[in-house]
């Protein structure tokens, strides 16, 4: 259908737009046009030492997806699509070395996630509330890959006396989270939220100080936008698309080498945080101005526009 259309229309480029899924080949690909592909994620993984924090179901779900990886890489369409593309766009670096594995003759990190100026505009009026209790929180779906169980651990390892932890979401992993609390001895500290419709998410994120994403392998990060465009740093683990969003200026970066360390270092990164109310507002200003500055759609889109113009047009060669 895509020749067909080419044929009586002739585009002069096309973009294929995916959020997920390298491993997938583009038959788009194959019109003689400039072919801009992504951006792509999916190259992401769960370090290997954290698995022996997931059940057999978790296990089983990691070895498929590596699975699928690798399978998907020996598909010759799959490296057609690559090694055809003009430019390929990779949501976080670990899908970039993927990419480079497949042959991608030049590509770029650019994220997928983004907020309209009208979110932006919304969520930046919310100030910080007082500071005592500070209260922490993470959203998303309660999965073992979301590694809420490491920033739960980190939370009571904290032991932080004048502090909440809330939890919004939900998920198969709600009753494990569920029990860590109920044997930490600071279960009154902590709410499990359940999932709530976006416009609670966001009321509950103006409540709290900091965002916890210790995510094993995001190649977005939306909850870490959001929280950010209000204004709160984030913790998050050194891994995919949160690595990307966050800097030194606009939160704390952990390392994950294995669960004891990214633990404990979660823990010193929040203790730090509740002990320096002037260090999360400095954080949380520099946050929303990254978000405005690089993840709104708007900007996003003049980007991809100029990108079209020279891909399409690109700059002759001067020979001397």
């Amino acid at each position: 259908m895509g020749r067909s259309h080419h044929k009586h229309i002739h585009f002069d480029l096309v973009h294929h737009v995916t959020f997920v899924k390298y491993w997938s080949p583009s038959f788009l690909s194959l019109l003689d046009i400039p072919f801009l592909w992504g951006p792509v994620g999916g190259g992401e993984a769960a370090p290997k030492p954290f698995w022996q924090d997931f059940g057999w179901r978790g296990k089983v779900y990691e070895t498929l997806r590596a699975t699928a990886q690798r399978l998907g890489e020996l598909d010759p369409f799959t490296v057609a699509t690559a090694r055809r593309c003009t430019l390929a766009r990779a949501t976080t670096e670990d899908t970039a070395k993927r990419l480079r594995y497949l042959g991608v003759p030049q590509l770029e990190i650019f994220s997928e996630a983004g907020l309209s100026h009208q979110d932006l505009e919304d969520l930046k009026q919310c100030p910080l509330p007082e500071f005592s209790p500070i209260r922490f929180v993470s959203s998303g779906r309660l999965l073992h890959w979301k590694g809420f169980h490491l920033s739960l651990r980190a939370f009571v390892q904290a032991n932080l006396s004048n502090a909440e932890y809330w939890i919004i979401g939900d998920g198969p992993q709600r009753e494990n989270l569920e029990a860590i609390a109920q044997a930490s001895g600071v279960a009154e500290q902590i709410r499990f939220l359940g999932k709530v419709p976006r416009t609670q998410v966001l009321s509950a994120l103006t409540q709290c100080h900091v965002m916890v994403h210790p995510s094993l392998h995001d190649s977005g990060g939306w909850a870490c936008l959001e929280a950010m465009a209000i204004g709160r740093p984030v913790i998050c683990l050194e891994l995919g698309g949160p690595a990307l969003q966050v800097t030194a200026e606009t939160g704390i970066k952990v390392a994950a080498n294995n669960p004891s360390q990214a633990v404990a270092d979660i823990a010193a990164a929040m203790i730090r945080l509740a002990n320096n109310k002037d260090l999360v507002s400095n954080l949380g200003q520099n946050s929303r101005s990254r978000v405005e500055q690089s993840f709104s759609w708007e900007g996003k889109a003049k980007v991809t526009s100029e990108l079209y113009e020279k891909l399409v047009n690109p700059e002759p060669l001067i020979v001397v």
